[in-house]
């Protein structure tokens, strides 16, 4: 396999920096290994290389994981983040930032080698570029039957670790894939990132609103999207677009399907 992952290791334990720097160095996927001590250092180095993944302990002094994630997160083409801690209580924060992976000390060659192994899969998948229509219809495997969810029924998408969450008006359907590969292949169908975390489907959109609780939201029959401050511009813009071309106000139950049971 030709090496194709450049990765960053934060890890401020300088043992267990050397032994993640020299596994990640074995690995065939991997084509070059950073080390930065701290989460300043991080930063820093990130100004000035790219990377497309960052193996990032969470407690440490100053700049913390979570923080350099939130660094990361803002980039124009993130890396795939795996938090490595001795602790599992942060779990859920770290796939609410959009983590790939979480592992824990003392670090295990086996899971280091699926975390790289995973990231390597999403990001082929993310560069494989395959047209829109591709995914026309998406196929869900959930063990005991097979869900196929149309693009066009989808109204918003929610990133959930190294999951997406669709959401349609008859409920909600995960499935492994990136929200960056997404992104990508239904550009076309109108599909835009609102939030870190977030595409939604033009066509769905009712209205923007300001709530209490959560800020600027887009408004769909299947729920609010979080609309977060960098996007909301282009959103608008878009939906501008969008309404002089009469390509909004979708219903939520398109015509000749049956009602949506109750």
């Amino acid at each position: 396999m030709r090496p194709e992952l450049r990765v960053l290791v934060v890890e401020d334990e300088e043992s267990t920096r050397q032994e993640m720097a020299s596994l990640l160095g074995d690995m065939p996927e991997v084509s070059e290994v950073l080390v930065a001590s701290n989460g300043a250092s991080a930063v820093r180095l990130l100004g000035t290389t790219s990377i497309d993944a960052a193996f990032l302990d969470i407690l440490m002094p100053g700049l913390d994981g979570m923080d350099v994630a939130r660094v990361l997160s803002v980039m124009s083409e993130p890396p795939s983040i795996v938090f490595v801690t001795a602790s599992e209580s942060h779990a859920v924060e770290a796939f609410g930032i959009g983590a790939v992976d979480y592992l824990l000390k003392p670090i295990r060659p086996e899971r280091l080698a699926e975390a790289v192994g995973r990231i390597a899969q999403l990001r082929r998948a993310s560069g494989s570029t395959p047209p829109a229509e591709d995914l026309h219809v998406v196929q869900i495997d959930t063990g005991r039957r097979t869900v196929f969810v149309k693009r066009d029924d989808v109204q918003f998408v929610e990133a959930q670790g190294d999951y997406v969450r669709l959401h349609t008006a008859e409920g909600t359907h995960l499935i492994r894939l990136s929200l960056s590969y997404l992104e990508e292949v239904w550009v076309s169908a109108g599909f835009v990132r609102v939030h870190r975390g977030f595409l939604v489907a033009i066509p769905w959109v009712r209205d923007l609103r300001v709530t209490s609780s959560s800020g600027l939201v887009a408004g769909t029959p299947a729920g609010d999207v979080p609309v977060s401050r960098r996007h909301g511009r282009h959103l608008r813009e878009q939906l501008l677009e969008a309404a002089k071309r009469d390509q909004l106000g979708r219903s939520a139950r398109p015509p000749g399907t049956a009602k949506d049971q109750p």
